[in-house]
């Protein structure tokens, strides 16, 4: 193995790992992922080379997972399937946002519709380059635009919430308090098989969705009674901001202006609806607004379920939201993206 092989992965994590506790020191809200992220975007982006560890995205999403899925109790499971209408309805408003958006950003950079809506929907960033890549959509600009979307969703809201003072809210607590390492350590086990195998299936975020899928229904039946210390819970973050970050490189400061301007615009719009969507469905529905914020929040499912956890905001309300949305998303945007497309060409040649 080349020694560049282990210094880039190695130096990121030292770059992280310093701008976390820098960022912990000075206050900054979720600082063991948004300290990472920006410390790695800003050096990649200044030619150092630095990357994320192989798997470490996938290491952070299965710690992750395997925490979210202890909130998840008998009461808890009850309260979920009482809303489940709200759940196909917040997934439902995220497929219209990812067309509203998509059309403006088509509109704003001068770019064809596909590559725009692709650009725009809130699945995940990988899996929605890939699909828009299927039906004809530039993979790099759709690329691009989801992970600055991920970034300034990230950067955004915690901010917002440390301003406003918004923390510590949250009704539902995990299973345990108390670090129990048998079980814990048993939990990881077969939270870690459960994200093999979701890889193994091809199922997109497949190491917090298989974790959750694991340890929902253990949570569930009183089998995980255990917590997850916090410093596990840190380097998650860590791992999962180092990603985030390795995202950008040199070549993305040369990319147009108009379409980076246009994108930071969308997403910018994109968090205003939701955010207003968010608000509306916590009134009618009687939830605490700014877990619904974080719940319809066009960030993804492993950044905001972990900050409404930081923040003590919801945490099974906003990682429910978001699951639905990534399966409704993934199920539903390239089956109707091709309807819609195949009607515009019938109107097309009448």
């Amino acid at each position: 193995m080349k020694a560049s092989a282990l210094l880039a992965p190695a130096g990121a994590l030292a770059i992280g790992l310093a701008a976390a506790v820098v960022a912990a020191t000075l206050g900054v809200p979720l600082p063991w992922m948004i300290g990472p992220m920006l410390s790695i975007a800003i050096a990649r982006m200044r030619g150092l080379h630095v990357a994320a560890p192989r798997g470490g995205r996938q290491a952070g999403q299965w710690l992750i997972g395997s925490a979210l899925g202890l909130y998840f109790t008998p009461s808890v499971m009850a309260h979920v399937a009482g809303i489940a209408g709200l759940l196909a309805l917040g997934a439902i408003f995220a497929i219209v946002l990812g067309y509203v958006c998509g059309f403006a950003l088509a509109s704003l950079a001068a770019i064809d519709r596909t590559t725009a809506v692709f650009a725009s929907v809130p699945g995940g960033a990988a899996e929605m380059t890939v699909l828009g890549e299927r039906f004809g959509a530039r993979p790099d600009q759709v690329a691009a635009a989801q992970s600055l979307r991920i970034l300034i969703v990230v950067v955004t809201l915690p901010s917002i919430y440390a301003v406003l003072k918004l923390h510590g809210s949250d009704p539902f607590l995990p299973s345990a308090s108390e670090v129990r390492w048998p079980v814990l350590t048993a939990l990881l086990g077969a939270t870690l098989l459960g994200g093999l195998a979701a890889q193994r299936l091809k199922v997109p975020n497949a190491f917090v969705l298989g974790a959750l899928a694991v340890a929902i229904p253990l949570t569930a039946l009183d089998i995980t009674a255990s917590a997850v210390p916090r410093w596990m819970l840190n380097g998650a973050q860590l791992l999962l901001g180092c990603a985030l970050g390795s995202r950008f490189n040199r070549s993305f400061l040369h990319r147009a202006p108009r379409f980076v301007t246009a994108v930071v615009a969308t997403v910018v719009l994109a968090m205003v609806l939701s955010s207003l969507f968010g608000v509306a469905v916590a009134r009618a529905a009687g939830l605490h607004p700014a877990s619904m914020v974080l719940a319809t929040a066009p960030g993804g499912v492993a950044e905001m379920a972990v900050t409404a956890k930081v923040l003590e905001l919801g945490v099974p309300l906003v990682t429910s939201f978001h699951v639905t949305r990534v399966v409704l998303l993934l199920l539903c945007t390239g089956p109707l993206f091709g309807w819609l497309a195949r009607r515009r060409r019938g109107r097309v040649d009448r």
